[in-house]
């Protein structure tokens, strides 16, 4: 009997293990207009969103990286449809994100204050004009979802919350 070699692994077998990893963010409305946030020098528009921390919830986080990456404070008035991604980074990490969204309202802040060693820059624009300049159709999707909401997210929590607290 001879010996036979082995047969090569296949390409699948030689793949990293897919990371899971699970982010949240928002659209904030304030008077018609959308804050969008630019990254890639400004070629790329986007929801802000950012890594859940452990201890947090999808909510705080939402809030938090809102606050880190657009300079200002909003309340949630809405939860939003999520979105899966599969991405490969670099270093040939595979990863797939689920974002959670929600809609938000601006309570105070400037969006000149965003975290520059996060993002490039974070603009105001009427909705129309964002949901153009979203880089992404699965945000846009989002976007779409979010401004059919707002006027009714927004009357109900301000007749729920007249003082504005978040």
């Amino acid at each position: 009997m001879t010996a036979r070699a082995a047969d090569p692994p296949s390409p699948r077998a030689r793949r990293p293990p897919v990371e899971r990893q699970h982010s949240a963010g928002g659209l904030v409305t304030r008077e018609g207009r959308v804050l969008l946030i630019a990254t890639a020098g400004g070629r790329r528009w986007q929801l802000p969103k950012g890594h859940v921390e452990p201890g947090e919830s999808v909510a705080q986080a939402a809030a938090r990286e809102v606050r880190e990456e657009t300079g200002v404070r909003a309340r949630i008035v809405a939860p939003l449809p999520g979105i899966d991604y599969f991405f490969v980074e670099k270093n040939g990490r595979r990863v797939r994100k689920h974002v959670d969204y929600f809609l938000l309202e601006y309570l105070d802040g400037d969006e000149a204050d965003f975290d520059p060693k996060e993002v490039d820059a974070a603009r105001w624009f009427p909705w129309e004009e964002a949901l153009e300049r979203l880089s992404h159709a699965n945000e846009r999707r989002v976007a779409e979802r979010a401004r059919e909401l707002a006027p009714a997210a927004t009357a109900s929590m301000t007749a729920a919350n007249p003082g504005g607290e978040p």
